[in-house]
C-alpha cells in the first residue's frame, strides 16, 4: 500500500485557540489514512482553456465546459464537437452572444438531465449581460440526435447575482465568487451552488440568490419540499455559504454535502440541512468586528497581521456560531486551512475498496501570490451512515497535481478531474 503523503507540519487534530467553536474543533481530522490503490492514468483531453466541469451518459459521452469558451462533447470514439460559444468565441456550432467570462465568472457547470434519453436536455451555468447588473444564469439546452449542435435555450434561472465592479476591499475583480456547481440529486431534484461576489449583504438575504443551495424541478421552479425560512425564496435549501463549488451526494443516505471554499482559513465540507443556514455572514459590525473596507469582512483581518489561521478563524469565522447557534457545523474543516476545496463527488465501485463510497475533493491549492500549496485530491471517508468524518487521506497521483477544477465519476468507474492547467485527466483503480 502506498502512505499519504501530504502531512503539512504543526497540524494540531483540535484547534487550540480559545473561543473558536467546539464545532468546528470536532470537524478537523488528521490526514493521516493510508492510500489503499494504485491508479492508472490517462490523459483524456488536453490543450484545453481553463476546463470547469464534466458530465457523462451511459455511453461515455461526456460534456465539458471551458470558462471562457464554451461547451463541448467528447463521443465515445473521441470525436469532439464545440456546442455552444462563450460571446464571440470561434468554433462553435452556435453560441450566446450575451455570454462572457472576466476573472472568476464564464461558463461554468454542466450536467445531462437523468431523462436525456428521452427528452435530450441538458443544463449549462454561465454569466450574461442580457441584463444590467449582469447575472449568472442557468440554462437548459436540447442537444441534437448526433451531438452536433444544441437549440431551444431556456434560462430556467436568470437572478443569480454577478459582481460587476472591483469593491474598495483590496481582494477579488470583478466576477468573483459565482459557485457554479450543476448537479441532479438521487431525488431526480436540480441543484445549483452560487457564490457571495464579496457583497456582504447576498449570504443572509432571502431574496438574493447568491450564497446559496438551490434545489429545483427541470423548468427552475421550487422542489416542493424545500423547507426555507419564513420570507425565503421557495427555491432555496440553505443559505449563508461563501462560495460553493462541490456538491455531491452520499450513496447511501442521499444527502447533499458541499465543498466550499474559505477566506484565510477553514474550507468546509458540510452535510446540508433542509432549509440550513451555512453561517456565514461578513457584514461589518457583526460579532464586533467593527468597520470593514466596502461593508466586507470576509478577508478580516488582514493576511499579513499575524494571526494564524485559528485566530483568524475566531475573529471571522466561516460559521458563525455566536450569531447563529443554530447554524449547519462542518464535518471537516480542511484542518484549519484554506487552499481552494472545490469540486467533490463520491467514489463507488467494489474496485475502489476501501475508498468504496469515500468522497474526493478536488484542492486547487493556490497560496498567497499565486503560489502552488497543496494541489491534491483528497479522499474524506464517512461513517456508515454518512453523517461522521473517519479519515482524510491524499490521493497518490500518478501525474503532476495541478489546479483540480473539477472531479466527477465517470460510468466506467473511474474518477475524471479537469485541472485548470487545460486537461482532463482519467483515473482508474488497479491492482
Amino acid at each position: 500500500m502506498l502512505k499519504s503523503s501530504f502531512k503539512p507540519s504543526g497540524f494540531p487534530v483540535l484547534p487550540l485557540v480559545a473561543g473558536l467553536s467546539m464545532c468546528m474543533a470536532s470537524a478537523a481530522v488528521a490526514q493521516s489514512g493510508m492510500n489503499t490503490t494504485s491508479l492508472q492514468h490517462e490523459v483524456v483531453l488536453s490543450d484545453l482553456e481553463n476546463p470547469w466541469d464534466m458530465a457523462f451518459l451511459d455511453d461515455g459521452t461526456m460534456l465539458f465546459t471551458e470558462k471562457c469558451k464554451g461547451l463541448s462533447v467528447r463521443m465515445p470514439d473521441g470525436t469532439v464537437t464545440a456546442l455552444y460559444g462563450v460571446g464571440e468565441t470561434e468554433g462553435y456550432a452556435a453560441s450566446g452572444e450575451d455570454l462572457f467570462c472576466e476573472g472568476q465568472a464564464g461558463m461554468m457547470g454542466v450536467a445531462f438531465d437523468p431523462n436525456f434519453d428521452e427528452n435530450r436536455r441538458i443544463y449549462v451555468y454561465s454569466t450574461s449581460d442580457m441584463s444590467d447588473p449582469h447575472t449568472n444564469r442557468l440554462m437548459r439546452f436540447t442537444v441534437n440526435e448526433d451531438f452536433t449542435g444544441v437549440s431551444n435555450r431556456t434560462d430556467i434561472v436568470d437572478d443569480v447575482p454577478y459582481k460587476m465592479e472591483a469593491s474598495e476591499h483590496p481582494f477579488g475583480g470583478p466576477g468573483a465568487h459565482n459557485g457554479g456547481r450543476v448537479r441532479f440529486g438521487p431525488d431526480g431534484a436540480l441543484w445549483l451552488t452560487t457564490g457571495d461576489n464579496h457583497n456582504p449583504e447576498i449570504p443572509q438575504s432571502p431574496t438574493m440568490m447568491g450564497s446559496k443551495v438551490l434545489r429545483m424541478d427541470t423548468d427552475g421552479n421550487a422542489h416542493p419540499d424545500n423547507t426555507p425560512p419564513e420570507g425565503f425564496d421557495d427555491r432555496i435549501y440553505t443559505y449563508g455559504h461563501r462560495n460553493v463549488q462541490g456538491i455531491a451526494f452520499h450513496p447511501e443516505s442521499g444527502a447533499a454535502i458541499t465543498a466550499e471554499h474559505g477566506p484565510w482559513h477553514s474550507d468546509e465540507i458540510t452535510i446540508l440541512e433542509n432549509g440550513g443556514n451555512a453561517g456565514w455572514d461578513p457584514r461589518d459590525n457583526m460579532a464586533g468586528r467593527g468597520d470593514c473596507p466596502d461593508g466586507y469582512c470576509g478577508y478580516m483581518p488582514n493576511q499579513d497581521e499575524g494571526m494564524n489561521r485559528y485566530e483568524r478563524a475566531a475573529f471571522m469565522p466561516m460559521t458563525d456560531f455566536e450569531t447563529y447557534p443554530d447554524a449547519m457545523p462542518p464535518v471537516w474543516t480542511n484542518n484549519g486551512w484554506s487552499q481552494g476545496t472545490g469540486s467533490a463527488a463520491f467514489l463507488e465501485g467494489e474496485e475502489w475498496g476501501s475508498w468504496d463510497n469515500a468522497m474526493v475533493v478536488g484542492i486547487m491549492g493556490i497560496g498567497f501570490g499565486g503560489t502552488p500549496i497543496g494541489q491534491r485530491i483528497d479522499v474524506i471517508e464517512f461513517n456508515e451512515d454518512g453523517t461522521e468524518v473517519l479519515d482524510v487521506t491524499e490521493m497518490t497521483l500518478p501525474m503532476e497535481a495541478g489546479r483540480f477544477r473539477s472531479v466527477v465519476l465517470g460510468p466506467d468507474g473511474s474518477l475524471y478531474t479537469a485541472v485548470d492547467e487545460g486537461m482532463i485527466h482519467k483515473l482508474t483503480p488497479g491492482s
